[in-house]
């Protein structure tokens, strides 16, 4: 018993060591992975392998909108009196000079004649403006009108079998809905990027004398201005316009044109060539809670009206100093930015009404809008 003992504990003994100095000189013949098949299975995520978007892609959306997204090519020509100005050489040199300023953004296309909706400050003073296709056509564009209050420019070109994005409803926007904007930031090229609405009705921003941005935390830069806002079906929810930014980037705070807005700046200038505006001749100021609670209205109802102008359609109207505008038409009004939006939407010569709070107590008064006209544009300095 004790020799079969003994050899078992040297068996043992010898294999340990064996298991050992293999272990030590050829790990690699213990290494069980050698016997896993050569080829080892991928686990794919949802709708790769069917080719289908998975249910977050917003793929469908982009393949809808951006063949109709354009990038728009400007240049002007040097200001020669500048150019002539001894200092202006002086600090500057002759280099430059005969040089056009080139300039960048991005436009919609939104009927298939070929009109392009874009920023009015894309293609401000421009000498020349190029339409360049997401699928690589150009083309000279042509200025069908501007309108410089909204900030909105249709040009057109001439081409055939354009692609064209499907106009939205951007009443029916709301915050935290998802959202795209397209364009050709820095001149990189097109590019999608995501986010969602914000905040809606933004006013007072000093960008436009008329506003109501939608605001959207998706990645606005230099060159999208002018670019498509579209939702998650790929419809056009506005046009991006501006940005706030300290480092000249974006910080995740854009403004869009309401598609609302645009249409309707857009049927104006391609019927008339121009947006005609209604006009009243007040001086408006949003209204206090002080003021508020001296006419027993809720704070934040309707615009106090500070003046008055003389033999204007308010003062025939029979308007005063003091009173409280609540509506204008069908339309309530609550600040500045709201009378002024409402007033020019009325039609010139076409009686309306506004309803008004005075110590009395409320008034309906019937006014004739005259024709609003542009402000005179300020000299450079």
């Amino acid at each position: 018993m004790k020799r079969i003992w003994l050899l078992f504990a040297q068996t043992v003994t010898v294999a340990v060591a064996v298991l050992f100095v293999v272990g030590t000189l050829k790990p690699h013949w213990l290494d069980r992975r050698n016997v896993l098949p050569a080829v080892v299975p991928v686990i794919e995520s949802p709708g790769t392998l069917s080719g289908e978007p998975s249910p977050n892609s917003f793929r469908e959306a982009a393949k809808r909108a951006s063949p109709a997204v354009v990038s728009i090519n400007t240049s002007k020509a040097p200001d020669q009196a500048q150019m002539a100005d001894p200092w202006f050489r002086f600090f500057f040199g002759e280099q430059g000079q005969g040089q056009p300023q080139a300039g960048l953004g991005s436009g919609v296309i939104v009927s298939e004649a070929g009109y392009i909706l874009t920023n009015n400050h894309v293609i401000e003073e421009a000498d020349q403006i190029e339409v360049v296709l997401n699928d690589g056509r150009r083309s000279t564009a042509q200025v069908i009108g501007t309108d410089p209050e909204t900030d909105l420019a249709i040009l057109k070109i001439n081409l055939g079998g354009l692609p064209v994005i499907t106009l939205g409803n951007s009443e029916a926007l709301f915050i935290g809905d998802q959202v795209l904007a397209i364009g050709n930031p820095f001149g990189v090229g097109q590019t999608v990027t995501s986010g969602i609405v914000s905040a809606l009705g933004r006013t007072q921003l000093g960008i436009n004398t008329f506003e109501n941005f939608i605001q959207t935390d998706a990645a606005i830069n230099p060159g999208n201005s002018g670019g498509a806002l579209v939702d998650i079906h790929g419809h056009l929810m506005g046009i991006n316009t501006a940005i706030y930014s300290r480092s000249g980037g974006s910080m995740g705070i854009g403004f869009a044109i309401p598609t609302s807005t645009a249409r309707s700046v857009m049927d104006a200038i391609v019927r008339d060539g121009k947006v005609t505006r209604g006009w009243i001749g007040v001086e408006p100021q949003d209204l206090t809670p002080e003021l508020a609670e001296s006419f027993s209205i809720p704070s934040g109802t309707g615009v106090i009206i500070t003046g008055v102008l003389q033999n204007g359609p308010a003062a025939q109207a029979g308007i005063r100093p003091g009173d409280v505008v609540t509506q204008v038409g069908d339309k309530p009004v609550s600040n500045v930015s709201q009378l002024l939006s409402a007033v020019a939407a009325l039609a010139p010569g076409e009686p309306s009404s506004l309803e008004i709070v005075r110590k009395d107590g409320k008034q309906r008064i019937q006014i004739t809008p005259g024709k609003r006209n542009l402000p005179r544009p300020q000299p450079n300095r």
